[in-house]
């Protein structure tokens, strides 16, 4: 297991750049040239969707990478990572960190977080994972079957944390106080005093996404002010 990429990314700014297939900016050069300019502007990690992204990303630049593969099956609400084919591909694309769903819901193959982590582990020891929680029990739990490090990347995002105040830093706290694993703040945060604070709860490192990298949303977020 290599720890040292935790030390790589501690106290920083990740950058989350992914453009899904129905935004402007759609495609592995632009996501490239976004976590280019990411490094540029002092990130320390960059966190990205797809193999094809994440391939273009490590020809740009050397930054440690958080990689995540959407994939939606059916009707199934777990789409991050959410199958041993996804962790297989992010594994042999070299990522640094694997993030997946780590929400208390079944996942598409019928198996349960702790059934799917249970083989993960077995077949890929040596490999850092993340988990993509929602709620404190989530964490908590993902901190006790094994993973590696706890995000706060689905608070918001599932049906029983839906309207959440985001970013929520107490849950940040909380978590780092009790789970026993680094902590990455993720989720809602858009200005350079909301990261401040994620990181002054004792976080590992914050990942910001949708206020750096999505202009769509961004100019929205903009137009919503003046209407």
């Amino acid at each position: 297991m290599d720890y040292s990429v935790l030390e790589q990314v501690r106290g920083g700014l990740i950058v989350s750049c992914q453009a899904l297939q129905e935004e402007p900016l759609h495609s592995s050069y632009i996501m490239g040239r976004m976590a280019y300019a990411a490094k540029e502007g002092g990130a320390v990690g960059i966190r990205a969707n797809t193999v094809a992204d994440i391939v273009e990303i490590k020809k740009t630049v050397d930054l440690p990478v958080i990689g995540i593969i959407k994939e939606v099956y059916g009707d199934c609400d777990v789409y991050i990572t959410p199958t041993m084919k996804e962790v297989d591909a992010l594994v042999e694309c070299g990522v640094d960190i694997i993030a997946t769903d780590c929400t208390n819901r079944i996942r598409p193959d019928g198996k349960t977080l702790d059934e799917f982590f249970t083989e993960v582990r077995a077949k890929y020891p040596d490999q850092l994972f993340m988990a993509d929680c929602s709620c404190y029990e989530e964490g908590l739990h993902a901190a006790q079957i094994g993973l590696d490090l706890v995000g706060t990347t689905m608070n918001g995002y599932t049906d029983y944390t839906k309207g959440a105040n985001l970013p929520d830093f107490n849950l940040m706290k909380h978590l780092v106080e009790t789970c026993g694993k680094p902590v990455i703040a993720e989720g809602g945060i858009w200005t350079p005093e909301q990261l401040k604070a994620a990181l002054d709860t004792g976080v590992l490192a914050a990942v910001v996404g949708t206020a750096i990298t999505r202009p769509r949303d961004i100019t929205r977020h903009f137009v919503a002010a003046i209407q």
